[in-house]
């Protein structure tokens, strides 16, 4: 059986939304463990025992979230030469942009040697004043069925054999 982990951080609730949403279609998949984690909790061992990775965050100050960047530093150098080849997507929950934060990760993705199997699913939130950045955010139903999508296609991908 193949494992699919899905690493998120999440401060105000909308990365956690789509993380769960990837992994409530992940989850109708009965031919993948799928493992849900916080980026504080993933550790190199679950990286490594993982077929194939979603990443999930929140982009801060045009820049991925402080506790992804750790989860990728505390990772990063265990598992390198070692996932060559394992199928990731990404999701960015952003007020406005999110492109750095997923450039961010497709560097460390090329570093690991993954392959994408899906354009970055970026979500913007439109937050723009220190109230609406802080505040819980709410995630539309239509944003949250691309996160389904995504990960019912890499859960199926994986499944299949096609990754």
């Amino acid at each position: 059986m193949k494992t699919l982990l899905i690493v998120f951080h999440s401060l105000t609730g909308g990365t956690r939304q789509m993380a769960e949403a990837a992994a409530a279609s992940a989850a109708d998949e009965t031919e993948i463990e799928l493992r849900l984690l916080t980026a504080a909790e993933a550790q190199p061992a679950d990286v490594l025992a993982a077929d194939g990775f979603i990443f999930a965050t929140p982009e801060n100050l045009a820049a991925m979230a402080g506790q992804m960047k750790d989860f990728f530093d505390r990772t990063y150098y265990p598992a390198l030469d070692r996932i060559n080849g394992r199928p990731y997507a990404a999701m960015i929950c952003a007020g406005s942009d999110g492109e750095n934060a997923a450039r961010q990760i497709a560097r460390i993705a090329t570093g690991w040697r993954l392959r994408s199997v899906a354009d970055t699913l970026i979500v913007r939130t439109n937050a723009q004043t220190p109230e609406t950045i802080l505040a819980t955010k709410i995630i539309s139903p239509a944003d949250l069925r691309r996160c389904r999508d995504l990960g019912a296609a890499l859960a199926g991908g994986l499944a299949a054999g096609i990754f």
